[in-house]
């Protein structure tokens, strides 16, 4: 027993050790702006929660509109809108309540009636409002979407231009307007995107800032005589990484200091996207789509403070007492079935195998259920996401009263044969149903990030917690020398043909999918050491 709770011990302090440095804050460069200066624009949408723009029946309350602006009057004056649907042409009035400018949006899109109702929403606000509106923006990123042509947007621009008091513009990724350079002529000035995440070859967040600076540089050569604005740059707090550019609330705090310390050396205009996580975006574009917000969708809280240390789980010891928790039940499982069944002593080899079962599903199952709220979307997405954090806590228990009691994985079709040829050993049963259960759900993962990766989270945390307790498992307990199942073939051989896929695929810049693919090696080296019982 002392051997037991030493070890524990040991376990416990290295589960804390590991989230207090995953906790741990990361320092800020120095604030951008002074106390008393705000940021020059937001991009602003009112969406919270499950209302979404892409229901054409969405109406905002007014009301909530107020309380975001006046949430946002204390670090900007001025807020960037794309649409006049959804009561979104109730802004310039409430903006102007609380002495903020708008650089007002209308979307442009196929639909000509749809765009009709936004060029004269918007020339109606503008003519309405001259003195809170600052601009209006003529259509938004329709060019990369390939909605409109480059001489039919030329000539809205102009259309609108020619009813308006305001200076006009138009938004698009900086490519679209290096491809387009005509279009200049129709504007006042020119607002590029600039997002180093979503490059087509992605910029990590250390090289951020400096990414920004050179676009807006080869894009101001490209245009002599036209101001070039930022209208979106920014960096998402969660989802998965592209290659080097990890998202994280870290990452997004530093991108954001350096990249308004270089615009403000350079004395240049930037508006950041975006005020507040817009959950919709989750829907087109994965985790990472509904979290570029300053501010929290659920708590309306900002996400760091300027100049201030930032941690990228603020939550940690909640989540390290979870994990010295579930690190104690595996202990506790493992000494209680080895008096179960008549043990004296456990081998070294199970108590070491018990001591890196516990470790390993304290450090990652709490980080697990962190990413299962942030990452679970739909009825799908939560059923998948909770079963695969049942998986972490439920694996580590199963894989330590198997090590102790010295039983090894049995094979997919042992466990799912008929009930006289099942094996006999309580434990057993439960094991393979168990890696039944991981497989099927990390083959599910695998494949789609293999076919369809882009906007795909890599469920890191869960699956280790999940897959390397049978990993040891397999390795301490071998079953003999009966044959392979041909399932777990198959599988393990999938597993690995995803694996090298998935690596070429993103890259070894990225510690996510190497991470992943390691787990996928894993999981296929397990299931090859599972054979049926000999004879």
């Amino acid at each position: 027993m002392r051997l037991a709770l030493g070890l524990y011990a040991l376990s416990a302090a290295l589960v804390v050790a590991v989230w207090a440095w995953l906790g741990a804050e990361v320092a800020m460069p120095q604030a951008p702006f002074s106390p008393d200066e705000k940021l020059y624009c937001v991009s602003y949408a009112p969406f919270r929660g499950q209302q979404t723009p892409l229901d054409r029946s969405t109406q905002i309350d007014p009301a909530q509109i107020e309380e975001d602006i006046a949430r946002l009057k204390a670090i900007t004056n001025c807020v960037r809108t794309y649409s006049n649907d959804f009561n979104l042409d109730q802004v310039p009035r409430i903006a102007q309540r609380h002495g903020m400018k708008v650089i007002q949006g209308l979307w442009l899109s196929s639909h000509a009636d749809r765009n009709k109702f936004q060029i004269d929403t918007a020339v109606a606000l503008a003519k309405r409002y001259p003195d809170v509106i600052a601009a209006v923006v003529v259509g938004n990123e329709a060019l990369l979407r390939g909605e409109i042509s480059a001489s039919d947007l030329a000539h809205t621009i102009r259309a609108v231009k020619a009813q308006v008091p305001v200076p006009v513009t138009y938004a698009d990724v900086w490519e679209f307007w290096l491809r387009n350079r005509d279009l200049a002529n129709a504007v006042d000035f020119v607002t590029v995107h600039v997002l180093p995440y979503w490059e087509d070859f992605p910029i990590s967040a250390r090289d951020a800032a400096t990414h920004v600076d050179a676009i807006r540089r080869r894009v101001v050569e490209a245009f002599p005589g036209k101001e070039v604005m930022i209208g979106e740059t920014g960096w998402p707090s969660q989802g998965r990484m592209r290659e080097g550019a990890l998202p994280s609330p870290a990452n997004l705090a530093r991108v954001l200091h350096e990249v308004l310390t270089q615009a403000k050396h350079g004395n240049y205009r930037v508006n950041l996207i975006e005020a507040f996580d817009q959950p919709w975006k989750r829907v087109l574009e994965g985790t990472v789509g509904g979290h570029w917000g300053l501010y929290d969708d659920r708590t309306r809280r900002a996400k760091f403070g300027w100049g201030m240390g930032v941690s990228n789980h603020p939550l940690w010891r909640w989540r390290a007492a979870g994990g010295v928790l579930l690190a104690g039940l595996v202990f506790l499982v493992a000494v209680a079935t080895a008096r179960r069944g008549g043990l004296k002593r456990i081998p070294f080899g199970g108590w070491l195998g018990t001591t890196v079962i516990a470790t390993i599903a304290g450090s990652c199952v709490g980080w697990g259920a962190e990413s299962m709220v942030i990452e679970s979307l739909g009825v799908g997405g939560w059923l998948r996401g909770i079963a695969l954090t049942a998986l972490a806590v439920a694996a580590p228990l199963a894989a330590a009263a198997a090590l102790v009691s010295h039983v090894p994985i049995p094979t997919f079709a042992s466990v799912l044969s008929r009930a006289e040829t099942r094996p006999h050993v309580p434990i057993a049963p439960a094991c393979g149903m168990l890696v039944i259960a991981v497989t099927v759900l990390t083959l599910q993962t695998a494949l789609g990030l293999a076919f369809d990766p882009r906007y795909r989270d890599f469920p890191d945390a869960a699956l280790t917690a999940a897959i390397v307790p049978f990993l040891l498992l397999s390795a301490i307990v071998r079953r003999g020398s009966g044959a392979h199942g041909a399932a777990e073939t198959l599988a393990a051989a999938v597993l690995l043909l995803c694996a090298g896929y998935i690596v070429f695929n993103e890259g070894f810049a990225n510690w996510q999918s190497l991470w992943f693919c390691a787990l996928l090696l894993a999981l296929a080296v397990t299931l090859r050491r599972v054979r049926d019982a000999p004879g």
